[in-house]
């Protein structure tokens, strides 16, 4: 599979010895990984990437992983956001901006499943989207030169 092909994940951890093992195994398992250890960072990067899902830590210095998942579902709404966490569950306030939440005691095949369906999903939407928006293209264009006859 061509890098262009491979489904690019937006991490966000502060821990950089877990952030190297997790995109390690993301990487090893087909992904493209874009990394950021600061919140804050990862919002700047945010406005000038491109990725098809966020993973984002839920526990970080200045701004958690929901109130980040805010900020991205504000700059690119249809982009899933996964949040991972040391805590069994999370109150539903701070999942609303979050697809899906794992934490402790989580496998890591869910996760990997998941982020895989997650992403898929949204592709699909976005093809989808675009092949609509042709479509209307295509018909308007027909309809132009309908008149012009």
């Amino acid at each position: 599979m061509t890098m262009e092909n491979r489904t690019t994940v937006f991490y966000v951890d502060d821990n950089l010895k877990s952030s190297r093992l997790l995109a390690s195994v993301l990487e090893g398992s087909g992904f493209r990984v874009i990394t950021a250890h600061d919140p804050l960072e990862a919002l700047g990067l945010c406005r000038k990437t491109s990725f098809d899902l966020a993973l984002l830590d839920y526990e970080m210095p200045g701004m958690t992983g929901s109130q980040l998942a805010q900020e991205i579902k504000f700059l690119v709404p249809d982009v899933p956001v996964v949040l991972i966490s040391g805590y069994a569950a999370l109150p539903p306030t701070e999942l609303v901006f979050v697809d899906a939440h794992f934490g402790l005691g989580t496998a890591l095949d869910d996760l990997l499943w998941t982020m895989r369906t997650l992403a898929g999903a949204q592709l699909l939407a976005s093809v989808g989207h675009r092949a609509h928006a042709h479509r209307d293209n295509a018909h308007r264009a027909g309809a132009h030169s309908a008149d012009s006859t």
